[in-house]
């Protein structure tokens, strides 16, 4: 058995906080004693976990109490939902994102030009496995298949003209490594 301050203790929470829980119903202790005082089971350990999962997921009380209630065919449901209202926010923020990157730019205030510029584009082929010889293909294939796409996407990279006409020269064979 636990007694309350252990109980907050182990998930930093505060005395107060399960007071709440209790208060509302939604964590009480399985036993009093003749004091009064709250002892807490492993299965309300368990329980005071789950609740501390559930808010560290973004729900708030009501949508932890009615999770607790359901049966566990209604949990995925709820967390379903909580994952699709995560998504909305993610791209809402993206959006704003993209906007106001958009309004530094316009106001030449700099902000970010690209996404991937060359340092993390070349960083995320070798974390891919790519040794040299394959970014090599890589770039002959680009060029192969969409000489103009490949040349726009190096400049999207960050990469200045001449260097972009080096790489493209040398995707064509046309200089050696």
């Amino acid at each position: 058995m636990y007694q309350i301050t252990q109980l907050a203790r182990q998930f930093g929470l505060s005395r107060s906080t399960l007071l709440y829980y209790d208060r509302i119903g939604l964590l009480s202790p399985s036993l009093r004693s003749c004091a009064n005082y709250r002892s807490y089971s492993e299965a309300d350990r368990e329980r005071l976990e789950t609740i501390c999962s559930l808010k560290q997921a973004g729900l708030d009380i009501a949508g932890i109490r009615a999770l607790l209630e359901q049966a566990p065919t209604g949990t995925a449901t709820v967390l379903q939902r909580r994952l699709h209202q995560i998504a909305a926010e993610i791209h809402a923020l993206q959006t704003k994102q993209r906007l106001l990157a958009g309004m530094l730019r316009l106001s030449g205030e700099g902000g970010p030009k690209s996404a991937v510029d060359k340092e993390m584009f070349v960083e995320m082929l070798r974390a891919s496995g790519m040794d040299d010889e394959a970014m090599h293909q890589l770039h002959i294939e680009f060029e192969r298949r969409a000489p103009q796409a490949h040349h726009n996407f190096l400049l999207s990279l960050g990469i200045a003209e001449p260097e972009v006409q080096r790489i493209r020269a040398w995707s064509q064979g046309k200089i050696g490594d």
